[in-house]
């Protein structure tokens, strides 16, 4: 796929976006829009290859991360391992986050897509980020599916009330044999939006760090 042929710019003062589109193959004036955000050290290219499976309704949109790893690698925020504990790069996830609100609100403009029917579908680092938009901004984000991520301690402190959080619509899968992400991340993180009075689809499988055909099935249902 030739991305120049294939994806557009936006500008904003401080970080640059780059994404690719599937149309929504049944016409409608105001479609509903899924968001795919891929995980550390991919590209716009990787989520986007599940397009031709998801709900015909939907406009897809699958964005690339700001920051640069490497040629064809980027992520949302840079991770710190030498310690031997993950330390984030907390100014590049907020940035990347508060850059993500704008981005999708311009490309309302653009693609005229429904308000109140936002979805973000994330993998690992992907899941986190959906995991931060969307529990900070549940006015904005109407469900969003963690696929082998987690929930940062940091964006606790800054979720919103679980009377706001209450429509929000939440899918997690993650696999027992995560080496990447283990699978206490999403067991913890499940408990956790059960104290914000939220029961999400919540699924384990005997799978790594990848999403598997079964995964897939049971996101179809969700957004179905």
């Amino acid at each position: 796929m030739n991305l120049s042929d294939n994806s557009i710019y936006l500008r904003y003062p401080e970080a640059q976006l780059q994404y690719i589109v599937r149309e929504p193959a049944l016409e409608t004036a105001y479609p509903p829009v899924l968001f795919l955000l891929h995980g550390t050290g991919s590209n716009e290219l990787d989520l986007f290859s599940l397009a031709e499976n998801l709900p015909a309704r939907f406009l897809v949109i699958s964005v690339r991360a700001p920051f640069t790893l490497g040629p064809d690698s980027y992520s949302w925020y840079h991770v710190d391992f030498t310690s031997g504990t993950p330390v984030i790069n907390r100014k590049q996830a907020d940035k990347s986050r508060n850059v993500l609100l704008q981005f999708i609100t311009q490309l309302q403009q653009h693609y005229q897509f429904d308000s109140k029917q936002i979805y973000l579908c994330g993998f690992s680092q992907g899941a986190i980020m959906a995991y931060s938009l969307g529990l900070t901004r549940p006015d904005f984000i109407k469900g969003i599916a963690v696929m082998s991520g987690r929930l940062l301690e940091e964006t606790k402190s800054f979720v919103a009330s679980a009377e706001k959080l209450k429509p929000l619509d939440i899918f997690i899968s993650h696999g027992t044999e995560d080496a990447v992400l283990p699978i206490h991340y999403a067991r913890e993180g499940l408990e956790y939006l059960k104290t914000r009075n939220i029961n999400p689809t919540y699924n384990e499988y005997p799978e790594g760090h990848g999403i598997s055909n079964e995964m897939l099935d049971d996101l179809l249902e969700w957004l179905s």
